[in-house]
Formats: structure tokens, sequence, C-alpha cells
């Protein structure tokens, strides 16, 4: 294996101890660094320190685990510059997407977790090796990575519309990816939905 690129290694780093940190100080680190809903706690800052916390051991391995394996490799091809710039957009338009889903429902609960920056690698990774043979955790199947990216985008959507897995915020899944995929396009040159190069 090679060794893990710095910024990826620096975000696993941060979200340990953001972990570490947050079983002895809350339930004041989520107050003030978990993502809250407008008119319920919400602080601007939170649109991007939501993505270093987590609500269990579980989601922070699985998160990290998604970081490891896709932003990895990703650091490598882009440089540190770029893939902070990705990875960022993915949180932001996360943090956006939610923050409009919980206004349009009245929810009054924070969100938090990586997710939605690794929902935006995900999507970077199957666009730009489409054709890579992977085998997830769940389930354990070699799929082309694109289809595995068609599968996990598909599921979110639909988990989300129907509102199974609550508790789990598919829009801000979405979101991330969303903004993952305007970055690509931004620099491809591409306009954000048409085929056309600006």
């Amino acid at each position: 294996m090679p060794p893990m690129p710095p910024v990826t290694r620096a975000l696993l780093l941060i979200n340990v101890a953001a972990y570490c940190l947050g079983i002895f100080m809350e339930p004041w680190f989520t107050r003030l660094l978990g993502l809250w809903p407008l008119g319920y706690g919400f602080l601007p800052w939170q649109v991007g320190t939501y993505a270093f916390l987590h609500g269990s051991v579980g989601h922070l391995f699985f998160n990290m685990l998604g970081l490891w394996m896709f932003g990895s490799e990703l650091e490598r091809l882009w440089g540190r510059q770029r893939f902070i710039q990705f990875y960022a957009a993915s949180v932001l338009s996360a943090a956006a997407a939610q923050l409009l889903v919980t206004w349009l429902l009245g929810s009054m609960y924070p969100t938090v977790g990586a997710s939605g920056g690794l929902f935006g690698l995900l999507l970077a990774y199957g666009m730009t090796y489409p054709n890579r043979t992977i085998v997830p955790l769940i389930p354990p199947i070699p799929m082309k990575a694109k289809v595995f990216v068609a599968i996990y985008g598909g599921l979110e959507l639909l988990m989300g519309v129907t509102g199974s897995a609550s508790g789990v915020a598919h829009f801000a899944h979405l979101g991330g990816m969303l903004g993952g995929f305007l970055m690509l396009r931004y620099w491809r040159g591409q306009s954000p939905f048409s085929g056309r190069r600006r």
C-alpha cells in the first residue's frame, strides 16, 4: 500500500481527535459545532465544523474507511490544493442541501458527519475511474466503480424521498455528490449541467 497522502491523513486524524474530544465535551460540542437547522441554533461556522463530528464509533469508522479508500487515490491524482478544494465544496454543498431540507421540513435536530464530503469523493472516484472494479463491504460483490456510485446515489435518493432510515441525512449525501459534480464540471471548463464548454 502506498503511504497515505498528507491531507487525507490530516482529515482522518482530525475526525478521530474530534470524536475523542466529543466524548468528554458533550452536549456542548455538538451544540456549538454540529449543523443545526436555521432558527434552531444555527451558527455560520457549522457549515464546515459539522463534518468533523460523528455520532458513534461505527459512523466514524465507515466514514474514515471511505475517506481512506477513495480520498487517498484522488489526492495523489489531484494534489493537495485541488483535493482540499473538492472536499470543501462537497462538505459545503452537503450542508446547504441539509439546511434547505431541514428548513422545509421544520426539523429541529442537528447534523454531524463527514458523509457529505465522502459522497462527493465517491462520485469523483466513479467519474475518474468508472471501469475500475471495487468490492464494497456491503454488499461484498465486485462491481465497477460507476455502478457502485449509481447504486449508492439511487439508494440515497430513494431513502430520502420515502423517509426510510430516519436519522440519516440522505439529502446531505446527495448534496455532497452534487457539489462534487459541479466542481468537476468547473475544473473541466464546462457549464454546470450542459455538455457545452464555456
